[in-house]
């Protein structure tokens, strides 16, 4: 098992920008990919961002490309996504991920509890 944990969510205007944090434990030599995903209220939850437990290239939806960063620290076990330029369309809770088989992916074996994000206008 993988135990995620975010933290980093609030409150932020448009423009304005968060990180939020995503620690790991348990079976973290399992991982092989960690992502981002988001689910606004009524919405299905959408893929956000994912990197490789190892490094190399990271990947992202469209609509956060050149705006959302990812990226790890491995002496941490922790995963980060840096988000600026904010939206009030990039409202809703965050939830990060872990999977043991793929980097990229519409559904995750782990998930977090999630962290709320909200922007306003």
């Amino acid at each position: 098992q993988v135990q995620l944990v975010e933290s980093g969510g609030g409150l932020v205007q448009a423009g304005g920008s968060l990180r939020l944090s995503c620690a790991a434990s348990g079976r973290i030599s399992s991982i092989v990919g960690m992502g981002w995903f988001r689910q606004a209220p009524g919405l299905e939850r959408e893929f956000v961002a994912a990197i490789g437990w190892s490094g190399g290239s990271a990947y992202y939806t469209e609509s956060v490309r050149g705006r959302f960063t990812i990226s790890r620290d491995g002496a941490k076990n922790t995963v980060y996504l840096q988000m600026n330029s904010l939206k009030p369309e990039d409202t809703a809770v965050y939830y990060c991920a872990a999977d043991p088989t793929r980097i990229v992916a519409t559904d995750y074996d782990y998930y977090g509890q999630g962290t709320q994000v909200t922007v306003s206008s």
